[in-house]
């Protein structure tokens, strides 16, 4: 079994989340959070502004943790092949400053203010609505009811 720690932004501007595409090496883009798996000795409340940066040129802070998320995808769904186990840490980050571009070389492109009504209509990854649940219900156990999904980046 494969496992990655990984931290995630969800950042809310008036009625919009700021998404990326998501390009993997197998299969069709699709929109996500910005966010990305935790290196070796590095915090996940480093983790989360440094992929915000990386992804969407943004400077932002992490006012509030969210939750955690844990999934184990099927060897049948995972892309490698092999059954995998993700825990992802979803904060509330506010954008501070910076200035709206692409990934330089990266698997993510396109970062964009989607309106949360458009969301339900993108092909996204399951991160999305779970951090976008608990963002909603910002439960006092950081913990959201299972978001069923196809895998960990289909819906």
């Amino acid at each position: 079994m494969s496992f990655r720690l990984a931290a995630y932004a969800v950042c809310l501007d008036a009625r919009r989340v700021l998404l990326v595409r998501h390009v993997p090496p197998v299969g069709e883009p699709l929109w996500t959070l910005p966010g990305g798996g935790v290196e070796p000795a590095e915090d996940p409340f480093n983790t989360v502004t440094r992929e915000l940066g990386e992804e969407t040129g943004y400077q932002g802070i992490a006012e509030r943790l969210l939750g955690v998320d844990s999934r184990v995808i099927s060897a049948a769904d995972a892309y490698a092949g092999v059954e995998h186990q993700n825990v992802g840490i979803f904060y509330q980050v506010r954008v501070t400053g910076g200035r709206l571009r692409p990934e330089p070389n990266g698997d993510t492109a396109e970062p964009v203010w989607t309106p949360l009504g458009d969301v339900t209509r993108l092909r996204r990854s399951g991160l999305v609505d779970v951090g976008l649940a608990l963002a909603r219900s910002l439960p006092a156990n950081g913990h959201t009811a299972c978001v069923p999904v196809g895998g960990l980046i289909q819906h």
